[in-house]
């Protein structure tokens, strides 16, 4: 009878173990893709915008999250889009600035009755200091986004020079491919529709009338894994339920 009572008990208590560490484990993994989701996310460089309404003026941040694998960066190097034509780059302690210019096919009056003959068609920061491996920086960029570009992704491909070899951040995706599934993709940003007071605000739009384009390229992998991990706490929630209950 004793004998009987704690084989029983000693059999619960190993499936109580065993449900706990499944919990365990499940809270582990949704933790460690969580991470690696996070991880991947930072592991590009991105650009993200204060606004990215079709007209609108902007403040674009280019963030080169690190070195070419151990070698420090000397060297960045933004090519604009071609519908674009003015950018005001923000100085940067640690670099000179240089814009790239080019000849316009089809010069073109701005709105203050300037002939425009050329375009910024690059924007070169060179390192005075060399950008440590492990260590991040970010490049801003102003400019106006074009009127007629609602709905359309504007990329803007990127060349991280370092002491010893570069990364070219160039690639672009062919139509209805995943931009994740690119070893070197270039930074790009979604543009939206524009508002009822989205061109008068001249890149000076609050938190609620601005909409954010930070990091579009990186967001559906961000947000798979969460979805993934939230999925992995719910399977360990419901396994130390049970372990409890059988107990």
């Amino acid at each position: 009878m004793n004998t009987n009572t704690n084989t029983n008990t000693r059999s619960h208590a190993t499936g109580t173990g065993r449900r706990v560490a499944v919990g365990c484990a499940a809270l582990l993994g949704a933790a460690t893709l969580s991470l690696a989701g996070a991880a991947a996310a930072n592991a590009h460089v991105t650009i993200s915008a204060d606004t990215a309404e079709a007209g609108a003026y902007t403040v674009l941040s280019v963030s080169v999250p690190h070195g070419c694998d151990v070698s420090p960066t000397t060297r960045v190097a933004i090519q604009i889009p071609a519908e674009i034509t003015a950018v005001t780059p923000t100085r940067n302690a640690f670099y000179t600035v240089e814009k790239g210019m080019e000849q316009l096919e089809a010069p073109f009056t701005d709105g203050h009755g300037n002939e425009v003959t050329e375009r910024v068609s690059e924007v070169i920061y060179t390192a005075t200091t060399p950008l440590p491996a492990d260590q991040r920086d970010v490049f801003e960029l102003q400019l106006q986004l074009p009127e007629d570009a609602a709905g359309e992704t504007l990329f803007f491909p990127t060349v991280q020079t370092c002491e010893a070899g570069e990364s070219a951040w160039v690639q672009l995706p062919a139509a209805g491919q995943d931009p994740h599934e690119l070893d070197l993709p270039a930074p790009a940003i979604a543009v939206v529709a524009a508002s009822d007071h989205g061109h008068g605000d001249h890149g000076q739009n609050s938190a609620s009338d601005g909409v954010s384009a930070a990091d579009t390229t990186q967001l559906p992998l961000v947000i798979t894994s969460l979805a993934l991990g939230g999925l992995g706490l719910i399977a360990a929630v419901i396994a130390l339920i049970r372990g409890g209950k059988s107990a």
